[in-house]
């Protein structure tokens, strides 16, 4: 009879909450039943309540309710405090990063010798990415079949763009250049895409480059007398080549992504990581052992300890900040990573103005308005495009 009355009781209350509302605890202290085999034992007595003409309804919402109780899952971190974490880690990584790369490139060795070993330190960077990709890959679980060959071309022209821009740094070109010249990546794209493939493009996005481009010029021309090292036409010539490269790299991805859906192989953001460092890494080995880097970087660096610091917590950043990066595309849609890694290439260059002694005068300061401008334009049209996308659907 207690069994009955409390089936009574679960039944009437049971239609006036929701689905998800645990049942009372009192209700729960007042039965005998909290055993694995008690609770058998009540499932049974209901059963047999639902044959002798008991309501079937009632039964089937004690039934649901249970269930919902034993598997109601947990509720994850509210969407502000991932975006805190995704972002935060990707500023956090990435604006160090590039103050890290400023200091290699800027160093000078009490005999006068600067690191020039740009190939030395992709294999260790790159090194640092396959090492945190792997880990990331076995817990996350390995995709099999992937099409590795292009998984080698994207990452031997990845890593050749990569160390472009730190041979642009390693001969003269000042970081705040070189960062707002890669941000005008779209150019060779753009430039690529309408003489290869017949694409067009809108006034703005035009405006956009232009910008871009025009901007990261004044400022290279608007360094005060007196300021830091002059921008030099190697410098230069390396950026536009890491820009071509960049548009190379771009070109591969996409064939990447048409050969993985084409064998019905879809990889998880760690494989990306691990086979395009591992790839990098080993096209930065052969290029470095060519070139010689690998006896001259590890004999300066060896010299010099202060760089080798500086060069892991370089490497280490970079892998950290690419987890923070995976971490985001997995939480969130990918504008929201597009602002972020757009809005702290501004922050780095800024900090770099300021916390590295790099004087601008007015002019150059235009100049950075012109390409800051270029590029939060950028943003926008992309925020815009995904509005219209949403509203059409």
């Amino acid at each position: 009879m207690k069994i009955t009355k409390l089936l009574i009781c679960l039944a009437a209350s049971l239609h006036t909450i929701e689905a998800k509302t645990f049942v009372p605890k009192q209700t729960l202290a007042n039965t005998h039943h909290r055993t694995q085999l008690q609770t058998d034992s009540l499932a049974n007595s209901l059963l047999s309540q639902v044959k002798r003409g008991g309501s079937t309804k009632a039964s089937t919402e004690v039934k649901t309710t249970e269930t919902t109780n034993m598997s109601a899952p947990k509720q994850g971190l509210p969407d502000a405090v991932k975006l805190i974490i995704g972002a935060g880690g990707i500023y956090g990584a990435f604006l160090y990063y590039g103050s890290l790369q400023e200091d290699v490139f800027r160093y000078t060795a009490e005999d006068g010798s600067s690191f020039k070993q740009a190939w030395f330190l992709q294999v260790l960077e790159a090194l640092a990415n396959v090492i945190i990709g792997f880990v990331g890959m076995q817990l996350m679980g390995p995709t099999k079949n992937i099409p590795l060959t292009m998984f080698g071309i994207s990452g031997a022209s990845q890593v050749s763009a990569k160390a472009c821009t730190s041979l642009a740094l390693a001969n003269g070109l000042s970081f705040p250049v070189a960062t707002l010249a890669k941000s005008g990546k779209m150019a060779p794209v753009m430039a690529g895409s309408l003489l290869l493939g017949g694409a067009t493009y809108t006034v703005r996005e035009y405006l956009q480059v232009a910008a871009i481009i025009g901007g990261t010029a004044i400022v290279s021309m608007g360094k005060k007398k007196g300021g830091s090292t002059s921008n030099s036409t190697l410098g230069v010539a390396y950026i536009v080549m890491s820009l071509v490269l960049d548009g190379v790299t771009a070109g591969f991805q996409k064939r990447l992504k048409a050969e993985t859906a084409k064998v019905g192989v879809k990889p998880k953001p760690y494989d990306f990581m691990f086979w395009t460092n591992l790839f990098m890494c080993l096209t930065a080995v052969v290029v470095a052992l060519g070139l010689g880097e690998f006896t001259s970087g590890l004999a300066f660096c060896t010299a010099n300890p202060e760089i080798l610091s500086n060069i892991v917590k370089f490497a280490l950043c970079s892998a950290i900040g690419q987890s923070f990066i995976f971490y985001t595309i997995a939480n969130f849609d990918p504008l929201v990573l597009s602002t972020v890694t757009t809005t702290r290439k501004i922050f780095s260059v800024l900090l770099s103005i300021f916390l590295k002694g790099h004087s601008l005068s007015a002019t150059g300061w235009s100049g950075i308005a012109l390409a800051c401008g270029g590029i939060v334009s950028e943003l926008q049209a992309k925020a815009s495009g995904k509005k219209g996308k949403a509203h059409a659907h």
